[in-house]
């Protein structure tokens, strides 16, 4: 504004300069510095795949949702209690497990497991889940995309002689496993 005037924003009933406010959330760079402190999930893609600080295995594709492969990005010294938005002070969590956490800190990491989805999912369950959400899966010994329907119908519409990276994906179909009753998602 002209004049030097000064914009207020209210927070926690107090009025603070704008420029001196406190951010609550992490920015993006912050979040992805704290995506790659979390530990690899051996066998995925890092990108792709992380373990939360509790031990749960999180996609990067599902944050903010509510569902056992989500997380959030979590302040280790509560933002209620001053902890800053800062990488340092970041860690992912399954969502569940931050909405117990809550605003406790110090919390050990056995603690945050018993609030962890029970749920513990196969390679195969990965592999379908990343076919699902990213198109195709890469880890090592398998990178392939998903199939076309004319590729499940052994047409070919669209060839590309001599071409090797684009190797569909020999997933099973959930109506094979369940004829062999190895799916677990029943």
């Amino acid at each position: 504004m002209a004049g030097g005037a000064t914009t207020w924003s209210a927070e926690a009933d107090d009025a603070i300069p704008r420029g001196r406010r406190r951010e609550r959330f992490f920015d993006p760079k912050e979040r992805d510095v704290c995506w790659r402190k979390a530990d690899v999930v051996p066998g995925r893609h890092p990108e792709r795949w992380r373990k939360d600080a509790a031990g749960n295995i999180v996609c990067r594709r599902f944050n903010a949702c509510h569902g056992c492969l989500c997380y959030e990005y979590d302040h280790i010294i509560p933002f209620s209690k001053g902890g800053p938005s800062t990488a340092d002070n970041c860690q992912i969590l399954q969502t569940r497990v931050n909405r117990r956490k809550s605003n406790r800190e110090d919390l050990a990491s056995d603690e945050m497991r018993q609030n962890s989805c029970e749920i513990k999912f196969t390679d195969r369950e990965l592999d379908i889940i990343e076919m699902a959400v990213y198109g195709n899966v890469i880890r090592p010994g398998l990178q392939c995309r998903c199939r076309s329907v004319a590729e499940s119908l052994s047409i070919s519409l669209f060839s590309k002689p001599g071409r090797t990276d684009d190797v569909a994906c020999e997933l099973p179909s959930y109506g094979e496993e369940r004829e062999k009753g190895t799916t677990s998602f029943m």
